[in-house]
């Protein structure tokens, strides 16, 4: 075992049990839990957003995808930055006029609450709950690494804490977390690319040139297709990076944080600046790595392959540049990365289901804040259960991988239906809840059929649908099944509906006029 790493592991992990103890003093109200009381500058939560959206996805899993395919690995990366304008021009200030503490607020401002609600939640709690497990298998490999403890130990230790921050500290305690990870983060991945780059000579020419020699592919790393050599994968791969970030649960309820839509505004401006310099360091670490641990056979176990798994080439980079301290710091930041984004899945989970579920469908809105509360922490334990058991049984699988397949579905749950609500006056319940359903089930069937997991995970011989990537298609369900559902629904309801969009419309650019307010 690396003491030097553990102990910087363990200190990190009682500074941030200190801040949750800050936070749960503060936190007194249900919009103390969900929102941190809307007090947050639009500094702050950029950094806050930044942390959430740099995970061990993409520090651990995108590093790794270079590591394993080169140049194809940034797809990953770009798709994912590629989405932040949609966010920042047309999301995040309507967002922030229209919402109180989730999506859902923004969704069923103009519709009927109980279905839209329910749908809703069901789509934020199966994006949450699989975007958990990306993260739970990053700190169980980490931690199994560490420590040297077996997968199953290290994945309950980070569902208890995960509980532990959620329950006793909320949204305010989940944001501090992760504005101290994201300055952490950024300054190690700073220090390591500078490590690589003086390495090389600061070249990065020569860099390539000697990732190039020593990787197995040769040449084809700087090239598009060894890891999408369909193009029909490709678009749909980038068109659930770019479309699911702006329909990911825990993302959005970031915006509930600040106090009006200009701070939003800065919220995506800050956040994409942090994202798009750490994505740039990630091609640093990526190729470094190819040489400076692909080569070194300290870094390989007696069959060949990467001690700790592919996912962890980032972490032994730093034990390359850095020594055991920087090891242990790196270590701590990565573990810490993890920590605080399945806090904040959780914390978007478990107010689907207190807020959207029991405080509006449930009690009708007549919950009292307490009881609200006191559901959501309970809701929070059964989502940190259901995140072990989900992070045990997908342990082999790229983090990385995971959560591209993740946000596919966040693009047809969540995005389309959100982006209709604010931008199609046609759209009505009826349309809202075919479109999140045909969302949801054609992505979910598409995967079982893909090559991921028919043939990765059932053994089967050939998959039913060739595709490994189901946004491009479970996408258009979504937006046609809402269109259709909408345009032929002929009810009463349904025209009145139409007739409020003008009001939310109103509201959603000023901030401004009470109409629909009241059912909030």
């Amino acid at each position: 075992m690396n003491w030097t790493a553990i102990g910087m592991f363990l200190l990190f992990v009682l500074f941030t049990l200190g801040v949750t103890r800050w936070a749960a003093l503060r936190t007194r109200s249900a919009a103390d839990f969900y929102t941190a009381g809307g007090g947050l500058t639009g500094m702050q939560n950029g950094l806050a957003i930044a942390g959430d959206m740099i995970s061990a996805a993409s520090f651990l899993g995108i590093s790794a995808m270079m590591f394993l395919n080169g140049y194809d690995g940034l797809l990953y990366a770009l798709g994912v930055l590629a989405g932040w304008p949609i966010i920042l021009f047309l999301i995040a200030e309507r967002l922030r006029n229209l919402g109180k503490y989730t999506f859902a607020d923004v969704v069923s401002y103009r519709l009927s609450q109980t279905p839209v609600r329910l749908t809703s939640a069901f789509g934020t709690l199966t994006v949450a709950l699989l975007y958990l497990v990306a993260q739970m298998v990053g700190a169980g490999k980490l931690i199994e690494l560490l420590f040297g403890i077996s997968y199953l130990y290290a994945v309950i230790l980070v569902g208890v804490l995960m509980v532990f921050y959620v329950t006793f500290g909320g949204m305010l305690a989940t944001t501090w977390v992760q504005i101290i990870k994201a300055v952490m983060l950024l300054s190690g991945t700073t220090f390591m690319a500078f490590m690589v780059l003086k390495h090389f000579g600061f070249s990065t020419e020569a860099m390539f040139a000697s990732a190039a020699s020593v990787h197995a592919k040769g040449t084809a790393i700087m090239a598009p297709g060894g890891l999408l050599s369909n193009p029909v994968d490709a678009i749909s791969l980038g068109l659930g990076m770019m479309f699911g970030t702006a329909g990911l649960p825990h993302i959005l309820m970031r915006f509930f944080t600040v106090s009006d839509a200009k701070e939003a505004r800065k919220s995506v401006f800050y956040a994409t600046g942090f994202i798009g310099y750490f994505y740039l360091l990630l091609i640093v670490i990526g190729f470094g790595a190819i040489v400076m641990v692909g080569t070194e056979p300290a870094y390989r176990d007696a069959s060949g392959a990467i001690i700790g798994g592919g996912n962890m080439v980032a972490v032994h980079l730093a034990q390359a540049v850095g020594g055991n301290l920087f090891l242990g710091f790196i270590s701590a930041v990565a573990f810490a990365t993890i920590l605080a984004v399945v806090a904040g899945l959780a914390l978007s989970g478990a107010s689907a289901v207190s807020h959207d579920l029991y405080a509006c469908v449930v009690r009708k809105g007549q919950a009292s804040e307490q009881e609200e509360v006191r559901v959501s922490r309970i809701a929070t334990l059964v989502i940190g259960v259901l995140a072990i058991i989900l992070g045990l049984l997908f342990e082999s699988q790229n983090i990385a991988f995971l959560s591209g397949l993740v946000l596919a579905i966040a693009a047809s749950v969540n995005f389309p239906v959100l982006f209709l609500s604010m931008f199609w006056k046609g759209l009505t319940t009826r349309g809202a809840v075919a479109g999140s359903l045909g969302g949801l089930v054609s992505a979910v069937i598409l995967l079982v059929l893909s090559p991921v997991v028919w043939v990765n995970v059932l053994h089967h011989d050939k998959a039913l649908f060739p595709y490994s990537n189901p946004a491009l298609f479970s996408m258009s369900v979504a937006f046609f099944s809402a269109w259709v559902f909408s345009v032929t629904d002929r009810s009463a309801q349904a025209s009145e509906e139409r007739g409020r969009y003008l009001a939310q419309f109103i509201r959603s650019m000023t901030g401004i006029g009470a109409a629909g307010a009241s059912k909030h």
